[in-house]
């Protein structure tokens, strides 16, 4: 055997090797590990590409770039179907710039992708109310992932499976699923992890007008406000949570740190909403009256989350309004 020959060998196994050793290492991190890895790489992975989301019959696609610089995270999202327009985030500060609608700026954060305020937050044991578990290897966009397995522990909850890349543990595919049923799914089709973006990739392009406005979109309080009303039920380990704020009435949120679901009790006047549950992909929207003898000096009870059917009607059948003059009153403050 030539000398040559010989030392080639050498380095084609080193080679070999050396690709081999991060997929067995991988494998050796446990699911928990993993989802340790998934909340800070949400926020301080540099990227750019483009995702699909779809729940029910709804598919959209946006692209985004994303960095963490100087300790805040900076984004930008754009549609690529239907209406024109972009999302511009820099730290806590938003602007929406939509078609017809000049450019308006929010006073809230908003998420940078899939469970990113929920995984990323330390409080929640998502572990106590789900199993996770290593399921294999895959590729996604490119970039080879770990897919990583949540089996809820109870009905209450939908089961999870998230695909995050090897070596940063970026979310690049996700799905929920009931039962074998895939309820709502994100996907990126196109990516690119890198160390730095330019800041031509944060500057709003539309040709929108430059007006800046506050929004009148719903905003987000701390924890909601229950005041003359109380919950009678709620599945274990859904703590309080940024609630929506209610134009009519109150409104209250819950999240175990990966499902979110609020509730919302408004007068419910000449409201003639029919009762029971819609589903669109895994959000469902539960309607209930309580305390409706006359057909007006009730309350309208409305759960929406990411949540089965059953446990939605649960939580909007335990409500009961006990003080209506406070529920109310709150509501003109």
């Amino acid at each position: 055997m030539p000398a040559d020959f010989g030392y080639l060998m050498v380095l084609v196994l080193a080679a070999t090797l050396l690709a081999s050793w991060p997929a067995h290492a991988a494998r050796e991190q446990t699911a928990e590990a993993w989802l340790l890895k998934l909340g800070p790489a949400l926020n301080m992975t540099t990227y750019r590409g483009i995702f699909v989301y779809s729940r029910g019959d709804q598919v959209n696609s946006m692209m985004i770039a994303h960095r963490y610089r100087n300790g805040q995270v900076e984004e930008r999202l754009v549609p690529q179907d239907g209406a024109s327009g972009e999302i511009l985030r820099k730290g806590n500060r938003v602007i929406c710039v939509l078609p017809d609608q000049g450019r308006i700026q929010l006073d809230r954060i908003i998420p940078s992708g899939p469970f990113a305020e929920a995984i990323a937050s330390p409080q929640v044991p998502v572990g106590a109310w789900y199993q996770p578990e290593i399921l294999g290897e895959d590729r996604v966009a490119g970039y080879p992932a770990m897919v990583i397995g949540l089996q809820p522990r109870d009905e209450n909850r939908y089961s999870y499976r998230l695909w995050l890349e090897k070596e940063t543990g970026l979310l690049l595919k996700s799905h929920v699923r009931l039962g074998d049923e895939v309820l709502e799914r994100f996907q990126f089709t196109m990516l690119e992890i890198t160390d730095e973006l330019p800041d031509s990739e944060f500057e709003i392009r539309s040709d929108a007008a430059t007006k800046t406005f506050k929004s009148a979109l719903p905003g987000f309080g701390d924890k909601g406000r229950m005041e003359g009303w109380s919950l009678g039920w709620r599945p274990d380990g859904f703590m309080p949570a940024a609630a929506p704020m209610a134009r009519r009435g109150q409104a209250a949120a819950f999240s175990d740190g990966l499902a979110t679901f609020s509730v919302f009790v408004e007068p419910a006047e000449a409201l003639d909403m029919p009762q029971g549950a819609s589903r669109i992909g895994a959000t469902t929207v539960y309607m209930h009256y309580t305390g409706r003898e006359d057909g007006a000096d009730g309350f309208l009870v409305t759960v929406v989350g990411e949540i089965p059917p059953p446990t939605a009607m649960r939580v909007a059948q335990s409500v009961v309004v006990n003080d209506r003059r406070a529920l109310t009153q709150s509501q003109r403050d």
